[in-house]
């Protein structure tokens, strides 16, 4: 692999040298105009070989020969795969003359009189070969070669044979000249298009209209690239002709995807249905095409051809499809059909051109690429500025809606100045507190379809502890579970104590699965952690849970309480130090509702 620095170099080289010849070439005038060759006669077949290995054809003046006005496609072709063409070289004063040909259909050889002197392509022993690619010739031809004879031996199995396109005698530095001047248009729109499609694969990322994006960024990328691919300038970028017929067929089989895409992502009902058939059976074309040649099964070539006939019918459909819709479509979605009406017809008529159902000419592809992109480009902007507009909206509703919420609970709180709500013993809120909050954060949950988790927690045995070490002991081991179940629950929720030793924690916008998972760490926490009063350790101390959670087990979550006390008692006959989830098993079982006999 070339360094970076030495690929960036060469380029920057190129362009250079392209513009200081494209600067030259303006200052410097031909010695002869540029010359046409015509007189042309054909025959079908190969040429035998002579005894020194030479074609007999070269030398034979017999009447087999036919006129002609075209070097392509001369009429009586039936099959044949074979062709020869000859005509005499024009007069003209050149100081470096060569013979400039748009494209050779498929491979071929240049005679001057006797002399090969240029070839393209592999001819096997049967004069067969395989397909080289598509690019422009400019072959080197004597300076005193003016009525000299000139004869092509060629071989297609293409739907076209001959010498496709310009024909002409020219000075090298007007072949050069012209191929800058045909290149500069579509090089121009190609790094304009392709500019455009990273800006929408941006947008598709980051934005909310990614799909719309995306396939703005696809079209782009296809058009871009297929007008860079057939800018004759592309043989002055890198010689490799095969290759940019590659990039060429893979970029204009997608365009039609990215043309329905487009349209079915703006269109509705019937029309819609139709026209994503239409892409998809395209995008199965693309990769059974592209994947057969890559395994060397059949020849790019024969690939266009059944593409065009394919693009001839699709094509037409998709635009009578959206033309059909048309007066029930609003402003931006009528400006895409109308810049898809402007360059579908330019795709099928450079189809027309390059098999030769219309004389040849050149045919601007690149207005129809630019015009469509910055139609697409124009609609999907004044699309996301409307998003951006609305998104501006949502966001100053919800700062409304956080500014009447927070002054919501600013008069919740001004309610609660006056009243105590804390348990003197354990500095924790008391049953009046809990009563107050849990009311609220049930209508909030039923609101906002939230959830709410309550749990019910209860010290085991803890008549035994007062019993054994007396009411302070007993004091003592309420003030440190009041301390351990805030700490453990101040990220979660509030915690209080509505009688004796039962706890309530009430954990807002939280699952039954992490209420639990979060209750079994604190059991098995609590279960661990030693307690001593005045010196005297006392008894392992456990806590059972019980679990209910809106809107899960009841659709009303004021009833949590009893379920959660349920799910609690559960806990307690089912062998204490433990969490129990509240479930309808418990009152298939008929467990008794109310205070606990056995703590």
């Amino acid at each position: 692999m070339l360094p970076r620095g030495f690929a960036i170099r060469h380029f920057i080289l190129l362009i250079v040298s392209l513009i200081v010849l494209a600067t030259l070439s303006n200052g410097v005038k031909a010695a002869a105009p540029p010359q046409p060759l015509m007189d042309w006669e054909y025959r079908w077949g190969d040429s035998p070989r002579d005894a020194n290995g030479e074609p007999e054809w070269l030398d034979d003046e017999s009447a087999d020969w036919l006129s002609t006005v075209s070097p392509s496609n001369p009429p009586g072709r039936e099959g044949h795969q074979h062709l020869w063409l000859r005509t005499t070289l024009p007069e003209g004063d050149w100081n470096d003359p060569v013979l400039y040909i748009t494209s050779i259909n498929l491979i071929g050889q240049a005679y001057l009189g006797d002399e090969l002197i240029y070839q393209y392509g592999e001819f096997d022993d049967q004069g067969r070969g395989d397909f080289a690619g598509w690019p422009w010739h400019m072959i080197d031809l004597p300076e005193d070669t003016a009525g000299e004879p000139l004869a092509f031996r060629l071989y297609s199995y293409y739907t076209s044979i001959g010498l496709w396109g310009e024909v002409q005698v020219m000075e090298r530095i007007d072949v050069l000249k012209h191929v800058i001047h045909e290149s500069a248009q579509d090089l121009g729109v190609s790094a304009l298009v392709l500019v455009l499609a990273i800006l929408a694969t941006i947008f598709a990322l980051i934005g909310p209209e990614r799909r719309g994006f995306l396939a703005t960024a696809l079209f782009a990328y296809a058009s871009g690239l297929m007008l860079l691919a057939e800018a004759p300038a592309r043989q002055l970028i890198a010689d490799g002709p095969l290759a940019w017929d590659m990039l060429r067929a893979g970029s204009y089989y997608t365009l039609p995807i990215a043309l329905g895409m487009l349209l079915s992502h703006w269109l509705e009902g019937t029309a819609k249905r139709w026209i994503k058939r239409l892409w998809a059976l395209h995008l199965a074309y693309l990769v059974m095409a592209m994947g057969l040649v890559q395994l060397g099964i059949i020849s790019l070539s024969i690939t266009f051809p059944v593409f065009d006939v394919l693009l001839a019918i699709t094509l037409p459909i998709m635009l009578l499809l959206a033309l059909f819709r048309f007066r029930r479509l609003n402003l931006e979605q009528r400006l895409l059909v109308l810049s898809f009406t402007f360059f579908a017809p330019l795709l099928l008529a450079d189809m027309a051109v390059a098999h030769g159902f219309v004389a040849w000419r050149t045919v601007p592809l690149s207005y129809g690429s630019l015009v469509f992109s910055l139609a697409i480009a124009a609609i999907f902007l004044w699309h996301y500025r409307r998003t951006q507009q609305q998104l501006a909206m949502a966001n100053e509703t919800l700062e409304q809606q956080v500014a009447a919420r927070t002054e919501e609970l600013g008069q919740l709180v001004r309610e609660l100045e006056g009243l105590s709500f804390e348990d003197p013993l354990t500095g924790l809120h008391n049953r009046r507190h809990f009563n107050t909050v849990f009311d609220h954060e049930c209508r909030r949950a039923q609101q906002h379809g939230t959830k709410v988790s309550l749990l019910m927690l209860d010290i085991d045995h803890f008549k035994d502890i007062n019993d054994y070490f007396g009411h302070d002991a007993g004091d003592a081991v309420l003030v440190k579970m009041a301390s351990l179940l805030t700490q453990h629950f101040v990220d979660l929720g509030m915690v209080c104590r509505i009688g004796g030793e039962e706890f309530v924690a009430l954990l807002p916008d939280t699952s039954a699965k992490t209420a639990e998972s979060s209750a079994n760490t604190l059991l098995a926490s609590i279960a661990q952690c030693a307690c001593d009063h005045q010196g005297t350790t006392l008894r392992r101390i456990t806590l059972s849970c019980g679990i209910a959670t809106y809107p899960d087990h009841t659709h009303d979550p004021h009833k949590l309480l009893r379920l959660a006390d349920e799910a609690l008692y559960h806990a307690k006959r089912s062998g204490r130090n433990r969490c129990v989830v509240w479930s309808e098993s418990f009152e298939e079982h008929g467990f008794i509702i109310g205070r606990r006999q056995t703590q």
